[in-house]
């Protein structure tokens, strides 16, 4: 703003306006020194209820505080003098006591001065009257005579009021007359009508007016109208009631509302209608009222103004009438007067713009006199209607009025112009915190004030903010961020600066996440009763707490318990009818909000059809009419008619028929002799509805039968009699009463008559004394008391069979081979079957083995053939055994004699398989192969076929071998073996006939005996029977361990699993490919570890599984390896024994040279630089093993299981020189011992008298 200032003063009125835009929205701090404010203020036309007290209000503010006085009607109003009249303290305010007085002795047009030592301020001239509802005054209403179809107005003309009355007409009752668009009320409040009828012949036509302020209500003397229709008028078309004529004319002013009325006399009924002439009506601002007769604008505008046509309408012609619309308007600002806030020296201006139609009048006052009647002053000048001020000065501070007026109003603005010289000031709080959402608009304050008017700056984070893109600076110094950002998050600074000084003040930017509905709420179809659930889950910032609302139909939810409102979700219970609607969730933080809305849609079965009608009533057919239910939300699929046959099933309704969901009527076809009721019922995706009330009954006369009953059938129970069965005729089908049967029969293709007899209420009859199994021919007819059905239809049946009096024969049997044989017979002759042959039964059995004696006989197996067929095969026969056959044949009744047994014999075949084949004595190199013999020899066991061959650890096979075995053998034994390999054996019987089918088995011979571990099993606890896992092995390592194992199920799916003993972790599986063996590796020493193997399904289900093995990794020990034959080592023995020679000679030359030689202490003083790097070390060289030989070293002492221990084997320099127990004597001869550590335990019997030797030596560093 400053630089707007400091630009050249060319423009001086432009420069003012400019000074007088920026200072509008200053406001003085009310410590400063200010002229009045007025800040409340009684409106304009203040209507008084005289039963209260009036009260005139005044406020203002200003520095010194103002003091108050009013005008009555131009004149000072002495406030003091009336008793009755009391000023609010430090306010303007009256309060006029009226109690006792006329309220009529105050009214006037009161303003109120507000002044103090820097200018006056004035109110609002304030018109003050009573309102007032006076009687209606008395007259004689004569009764009103009017022919039949003329028109009537009915006149009101109530009393003047203040303000106007509300106008309706009412009867005696206090019933509102009705009203419609042949009888309406028009905008003055008389009762117009467009044609009178006889219906309008009444005494009670009351007009009413109600007073608004005083709530009082006059009425009108009754109005009585005879109607006559002795000479009643005819139809025309319409002409104008009100208003009267081609054209009228109508004043509206701006901003308020337009009524246009126009009532028609017509018969019939005329229609209004209504248009604008040259344009449109103004889109969402007009409505028609009163049955159109009414046109109703609000918000009037210039563009309002025009010419509107109603045109009235009925089938006789139409006639319109023109109002045209003038639109005035009272003064309104354009740019009303703005408090001026001017340092000394500076210069502004004071602008008044208004308008109205016709154009005001702008007059201005200061301190509430007219402005050339003030005294003069220099500084001062009117230049088109404007107040330029130019180098004020203190002590000029005054308000100035500006007056706008027409004839239909005018405007009073205040203004005051403040000189002051004031440092800058910011009145927005310090430190305030400013949160609003990402990509939302920002706004942040710095109002200030200071006179010269200060200029601002913004910094964010100590960097200077500039007007532009992303950055704006309103007039009033606000900072806005239009899309905020959480970059923009932060320490924003505005500086306020003047000549007089500098003030700073700090606010803080949070941008914070939006409020989002991530699952909104979703369309729901629930059925009644049951349970509805919206969800409405949210994201929010997190330093935003959110509060959740639900809505329904935009109301809050019913006060109900079956409303359930949760943390993200609302639960409907017991959903009802009522319950449908739109529910809303709204998410609200005190940021944001975000909703999200979805329909419940409830519904249920329809409700039941209404008004069933039968119409087009025939001798066979009915039509059948209804009225469908409420769908419920649900669209209806489909009607369902029942019927009730009340003669014959009362009570009973039964499904007739059914027709779409769109339809309403259908035509039933019906039975004669029923007396029916129908009903309906309809049918949605919910369900049946309830069935709606019966029909009328409906009832059909009798007829004669026109079906016979069905299903007959005739049934030959015994050689000497028939039963006729048949299906007995419904009563819908028995068409009238009297229903009876009549049964007829005679013996086919014989020359005789039809036996005949009548039955009723039955179904069956049984003739008797007929020949066995012989044609007949049968006929079941209804007959009623109305004659008798349709032609019956010929059934033909045979009487009762009896057994079969011959036995096949020539039977022959011819055995094929050891399981089969061919049958053969003669035929029965069909006289001596005595019935429908059915056919042949073939039962053999096996008596024995020929090769033992079985325990018991076997059942009989039966063959059923056709009764065309005399030859069969005999299939799945035992070899070399003997068997017994016969034949009958079987009718209906049953089976015939038999034939004479055959017995025949079948011949040797190949055995079955051997039994029990296992592995047992695993060894290293050999194992051990049982079986027992065949359970079905088949014949004479001749031998056995053995066959095995190794398989590799990726399942291929290696060579196989082939072994003759005797009958009598039941074991072989298989030696020279490769250990730790898994064999697979086969095994057959043979007889003369051949070999029989193979059995298989695997087995895995070990590593080595002594490191085999058995699966540990609990005391007093057997492992499973019936697993498909047989016996498992195991060989341990130090680091690993080898699992074998028998397993008779599929190679897929195998796992072995170890977890470490009395461990809580879980178990380890590691999948075998298919093999049979398997080396868990990474096994930590000295650990026991749990192990079993498993077989798992395709949902990895353990399905069968091996005891678990409990096995142990040994410890760590000392690797030796045979080295004494290395050339390293010995090369390193001859260098080590060449510096022991040397360390000798020397010790035995100082020896020589006197006294004793203390050996520890010279070798602390002066240690060797050669053996000193290996006592640093530990003298270790390295760990050595030999695993394989297990091979003591020469000298050394061996433990009795063959390996060499650390402890008992490690000897040190030490031992030689610095033990208590070794060292030299007086003449330098070493006397200790090569035999290991000090700390060695003396009773393993490890101490030697030997020598020791270099090797045991060098085994003191290993």
């Amino acid at each position: 703003m400053d630089r707007k200032r400091s630009c050249t003063l060319c423009g001086g009125a432009v420069m003012l306006l400019l000074l007088g835009h920026m200072t509008n929205a200053l406001e003085v701090p009310l410590d400063l020194p200010q002229p009045p404010t007025i800040t409340h203020q009684s409106p304009k036309d203040y209507i008084i209820d005289p039963r209260e007290n009036i009260i005139i209000h005044c406020e203002a503010k200003g520095k010194p505080h103002p003091s108050f006085s009013w005008t009555r009607n131009g004149t000072h109003f002495d406030v003091e003098k009336d008793s009755k009249v009391i000023m609010k303290p430090n306010s303007g305010t009256l309060v006029i006591d009226i109690s006792g007085e006329k309220a009529e002795a105050y009214e006037g047009v009161y303003q109120c001065i507000a002044r103090n030592e820097h200018g006056s301020a004035l109110s609002n001239n304030i018109v003050i009257r009573q309102s007032r509802s006076p009687l209606w005054s008395k007259e004689k209403v004569e009764p009103i005579t009017v022919q039949r179809g003329m028109s009537l107005v009915l006149q009101c003309r109530p009393p003047a009021g203040l303000p106007p009355p509300i106008i309706f007409w009412m009867d005696n009752n206090f019933q509102r007359l009705p009203q419609n668009s042949r009888v309406s009320q028009a905008l003055n409040g008389d009762l117009y009508f467009s044609n009178v009828l006889m219906d309008d012949n009444r005494n009670d036509y009351i007009c009413y007016a109600r007073f608004p302020h005083t709530q009082t209500i006059q009425q009108k003397q009754p109005i009585t109208v005879n109607v006559l229709d002795n000479s009643p008028s005819g139809e025309r078309a319409p002409t104008f009631m009100q208003p009267p004529g081609m054209h009228s004319t109508s004043m509206v002013l701006k901003g308020d509302t337009l009524q246009l009325e126009c009532i028609a006399d017509g018969l019939p009924t005329p229609d209004i209608s209504w248009s604008k002439v040259n344009g449109e009506l103004p889109s969402g601002r007009f409505s028609f009222h009163s049955f159109q007769k009414t046109l109703k604008i609000t918000e009037v505008t210039d563009a309002d103004g025009g010419d509107y046509r109603c045109l009235a309408r009925n089938r006789l012609g139409s006639n319109h009438h023109i109002i045209t619309v003038v639109v005035r308007a009272a003064p309104f600002w354009i740019s009303a007067p703005q408090n001026l806030i001017l340092a000394p020296k500076e210069s502004g201006m004071l602008t008044c713009r208004a308008d109205g139609n016709p154009k005001p009048t702008v007059t201005w006052s200061v301190n509430g006199i007219p402005i050339e009647n003030s005294h003069k002053d220099p500084s001062r000048k009117i230049e088109n209607g404007n107040i330029i001020l130019s180098d004020v000065q203190t002590g000029s501070s005054a308000v100035y009025q500006c007056n706008a007026s027409n004839e239909y109003g005018y405007l009073l603005g205040n203004a005051f112009v403040s000189v002051l010289a004031e440092p800058p000031r910011v009145l927005t709080p310090p430190n305030h915190v400013y949160s609003v959402i990402t990509n939302s608009r920002a706004l942040l304050d710095c109002a200030s004030f200071g006179s010269p008017l200060p200029k601002i700056t913004w910094f964010k984070n100590g960097q200077s903010v500039l007007d532009g893109d992303l950055y704006i600076i309103h007039k009033n110094n606000t900072l806005e961020i239009n899309v905020a950002r959480p970059v923009h998050s932060g320490k924003y600074t505005c500086i306020a600066s003047n000549s007089l000084g500098n003030k700073e003040n700090h606010v803080y930017l949070e941008v914070k996440e939006p409020t989002r509905i991530l699952r909104q709420p979703e369309y729901k179809v629930v059925q009644r009763n049951s349970v509805a659930e919206f969800e409405c889950k949210v994201k929010h910032d997190p330093t935003l707490i959110p509060s959740m609302i639900w809505l329904k139909d935009n109301m809050e939810l019913p006060d109900d318990s079956r409303f359930e409102v949760g943390s993200d979700s609302l639960t409907i219970r017991d959903v009802r009818e009522d319950d449908e609607g739109n529910y809303t969730c709204i998410r609200n933080t005190t940021l944001d909000q975000d909703s999200a809305s979805a329909m419940l849609t409830v519904v249920e079965q329809p409700d039941p059809p209404t008004d069933l009608e039968l119409t087009d009533q025939r001798e066979h057919s009915v039509r059948l009419t209804w009225t469908p239910g409420y769908e419920n939300n649900s669209p209806i699929q489909l009607f369902l008619i029942q019927y009730e046959d009340s003669l014959h099933k009362p009570g009973v309704w039964v499904n007739m028929t059914e027709v779409s969901g769109t339809r309403t009527t259908v035509n039933l076809e019906l039975s004669p002799y029923v007396y029916y009721s129908f009903r309906v019922l309809a049918l949605n995706e919910v369900g049946l509805s309830q069935p709606s009330a019966p029909s009328r009954q409906y009832r059909t006369n009798p007829a004669q039968p026109d079906v016979n009953p069905s299903d007959v059938e005739v049934i030959g129970t015994s050689p000497d009699s028939l039963t006729i069965t048949w299906k007995e005729l419904t009563g819908l089908e028995s068409n009238g009463p009297g229903l009876q049967y009549n049964v007829s029969w005679r013996q086919k293709d014989v020359d005789q008559q039809w036996n005949s007899l009548s039955l009723a209420n039955v179904s069956q009859y049984v003739v008797t004394g007929t020949p066995t199994f012989t044609p007949y021919e049968v006929t079941v007819q209804a007959v009623n008391d109305y004659g008798p059905g349709p032609t019956p239809e010929v059934v033909l049946g045979y009487s009762g069979e009896d057994l079969p009096t011959m036995a096949p024969e020539n039977v022959k049997v011819s055995v094929q081979n050891g399981t089969m044989a061919v049958v053969s017979w003669d035929a029965v002759p069909l006289s001596t079957v005595q019935g429908r042959l059915n056919g042949y039964k073939v039962s053999y059995w096996n008596l024995r083995s020929l090769h033992k004696q079985d325990p018991e006989p076997k059942k009989p197996q039966e063959l059923i053939f056709q009764e065309n067929e005399t030859e069969s095969l005999l299939l799945g026969l035992h070899p070399y055994s003997q068997y017994n056959l016969n034949i009958r044949a079987f009718n209906g009744k049953g089976d015939g004699p038999s034939s004479p047994n055959q017995i025949f014999e079948t011949p040797e075949g190949v055995p079955g398989p051997p039994a029990d084949l296992k592995v047992e004595n695993l060894n290293l190199d050999s194992l051990v192969v049982k079986w027992a013999p065949p359970v079905e020899y088949n014949g004479h066991l001749t031998g056995y076929l053995f066959k095995y061959q190794p398989i590799n650890t990726t399942d291929e096979l290696g060579p196989l071998k082939e072994l003759l075995l005797a009958a009598n053998e039941t074991s072989v034994t298989l030696d020279n073996l490769k250990h730790s390999t898994r064999y697979k054996f086969y095994l057959n019987a043979k007889t003369v006939k051949g070999y029989g089918p193979t059995v298989t088995e695997e087995g895995v011979t070990i590593m080595d005996e002594a490191l085999i571990r058995h699966p540990a099993v609990e005391a007093g606890k057997a492992p499973p029977a019936g697993r498909m896992f047989g016996s498992v092995n195991s060989s341990v390592e130090e680091n690993h361990a080898v699992i074998s194992w028998e397993y008779s199920g599929p190679d897929r799916n195998v796992y072995v699993e170890y977890v470490v003993d009395n461990s809580k972790d879980p178990w380890k599986t590691e999948y075998v490919n298919g093999t049979r063996t398997y080396q868990i590796r990474g096994l930590k020493p000295g650990m026991s570890y749990r192990v079993r193997v498993v077989a798992k399904d395709h949902s990895d289900a353990t399905v069968h599984s091996t005891e678990e093995l409990l096995i142990t990794v040994p410890a760590m020990t000392s690797k030796q390896v045979d080295i004494a034959t290395q050339g390293w080592f010995i090369g390193l023995m001859c260098a080590i024994a060449l510096l022991i020679l040397v360390l000798l000679i020397v010790c035995f030359i100082k020896r020589n040279k006197g006294g004793k030689y203390p050996v520890k202490e010279k070798e602390d003083a002066h240690q060797d630089p050669e053996i000193q790097p290996m006592k640093d070390d530990d003298g270790t060289f390295g760990e050595y093993s030999d695993t394989e030989d297990h091979k003591p070293l020469k000298g050394s002492r061996t433990p009795s299981n063959g390996t060499v221990k650390k402890d008992d084997s490690d000897d040190s320099l030490v031992d030689y020189g610095e033990g208590g127990d070794g060292q030299f004597n007086e003449d330098g001869s070493f006397i200790g011992q090569y035999s290991g550590k000090k700390e060695k335990d003396t009773a393993e019997g490890n101490e030697s008298s030997e020598a020791p030797s270099p090797v045991n030596a060098m085994n003191s560093f290993v």
